[in-house]
């Protein structure tokens, strides 16, 4: 996880920084891949806020926490992210379990003959596609277990869009050219 501390009209001290970094740092064993955290403290009138937000595969989450202690601030955001993570987190996988990438039979087998083989479809599916960013994609493809995902891609005016993941480890993209 990359962190990036700053105070607003308040002196952030190294031992303050350090204990940021590792309570924020905790929460990222909830994500599969890099992530990047912002923390910003803030002091008003003896109210002492933390606001910590944290970004990704394009996803964002931010708490805003004021006690009157500063390191109190930052373990009641923690918890709230931890929640708000873990709530995301169940309603994606509810949502897209609902039936729509259940398998119903085992796929049959090729015929040995390339001249036998008559190309049927064996099952076809509809669903409808949301409009979202190519690594809201990625995200909700890996919290299935799929190698695949298609989507409208907001990025490029709702064209079609899959991405993929690759056999060298990374993801890759084919879009609909509208042009």
């Amino acid at each position: 996880m990359t962190f990036t501390i700053t105070g607003k009209k308040y002196e952030v001290s190294d031992e303050l920084r350090a204990y940021a970094e590792k309570k924020v740092g905790k929460i990222d064993k909830l994500f599969r891949t890099e992530s990047d955290a912002s923390i910003t403290f803030s002091a008003e009138r003896g109210r002492y806020t933390a606001e910590v937000t944290i970004r990704n595969n394009g996803m964002f989450y931010r708490v805003t926490e004021t006690t009157s202690d500063m390191f109190a601030s930052i373990d009641s955001a923690c918890a709230a992210l931890v929640r708000q993570v873990r709530k995301n987190k169940t309603r994606l996988e509810k949502r897209l379990r609902d039936g729509a990438f259940e398998r119903t039979s085992a796929p049959e087998a090729m015929p040995d003959d390339e001249e036998e083989a008559d190309y049927r479809i064996i099952r076809a599916k509809r669903f409808p596609l949301k409009p979202m960013s190519p690594e809201e994609a990625v995200m909700q493809m890996d919290l299935l277990g799929h190698t695949f995902f298609a989507f409208r891609n907001q990025e490029e005016g709702d064209a079609f869009s899959v991405v993929y993941k690759r056999r060298d480890g990374g993801y890759g993209m084919i879009s609909d050219s509208a042009d």
